[in-house]
């Protein structure tokens, strides 16, 4: 108990502190000494102030530094995004570019035909292996007829098997059951160039020893069947072997035409069959 007020009641007590109060609060105002009192103090408090609010001032910073951060992370995601899409942009117009060059050179191929073309893209592979067949997005809705020869703009792709309203089958020239009418470029040698179901090989099974055919030969369609156009790039010969045993020579060539690559194809009717469509559709 505190002895200032010892043996004295709660209600006493209570008045006395009051009176204090009232006493010390009329002398801040009233008394010029007090004045300076209560300037010391306020120069002594200053530093406890400062560490009571240290805490807060802390929190405050470590806040706004984690909003700074988070508002730079958003922007450099933001930032990284619109790189990436214009990264995309500058991705689709080097495919568009590069698209346009392979178009103008499918231009200047069918410039040298006289045969009627049709642009067209692939769109679809046969996924048997056994299989070289790939599916193009043009059909019957389309003047797309079985028989009709497919090019790209480096040689002879294969030709039309199957047709639907609005896509077609493509057998390629490398696949084991096609054939296709050659001529060596060079000297004219005439032959048949069959599939043997590998992309990089075809084969000609009739030269004989005595033939004029060496590697690095061009051989071209010889427009025979009627099918394909004449003077068109096939193969260049890769391989010949005379063997004196064997009556023929074996020759292998490898296709001119990028047949896993090219997408951008040309579908060609021959004046042949150009005069079997007018007669079917008298």
């Amino acid at each position: 108990m505190d002895p200032l007020f010892k043996g004295t009641g709660l209600r006493r007590k209570l008045s006395i502190y009051l009176v204090l109060s009232l006493f010390l609060i009329v002398a801040d105002y009233q008394i010029e000494a007090m004045q300076k009192v209560r300037s010391w103090l306020s120069v002594a408090v200053t530093p406890v102030q400062w560490v009571v609010d240290l805490p807060e001032q802390s929190w405050t910073w470590v806040h706004d530094r984690l909003q700074e951060r988070e508002g730079l992370l958003g922007e450099n995601r933001q930032l990284r995004a619109q790189l990436m899409l214009a990264e995309r942009e500058v991705q689709k117009l080097a495919s568009l570019t590069a698209e346009n060059v392979r178009l103008r050179e499918l231009l200047n191929s069918s410039q040298k035909l006289d045969e009627q073309v049709r642009a067209t893209q692939l769109i679809g592979v046969n996924p048997d292996p056994f299989i070289h067949q790939i599916v193009i997005n043009d059909g019957s809705q389309n003047d797309i007829r079985v028989g009709q020869a497919v090019l790209d703009q480096t040689g002879v792709m294969g030709q039309v098997t199957a047709t639907s309203p609005f896509t077609s089958r493509v057998l390629l020239v490398t696949d084991a059951n096609h054939a296709i009418p050659v001529q060596v470029n060079r000297t004219g040698l005439r032959s048949v160039a069959y599939g043997r179901g590998d992309y990089n090989q075809l084969e000609l099974v009739d030269i004989t020893q005595t033939e004029d055919i060496k590697v690095g030969d061009l051989l071209v369609s010889s427009g025979l069947g009627m099918r394909f156009p004449e003077g068109y790039p096939v193969a260049k010969v890769t391989l010949v072997e005379r063997d004196p045993g064997r009556e023929f020579t074996r020759v292998l060539a490898k296709p001119t035409a990028r047949l896993s690559l090219s997408r951008q194809l040309l579908v060609v009717s021959t004046a042949h069959q150009q005069q079997q469509e007018l007669v079917e559709e008298q």
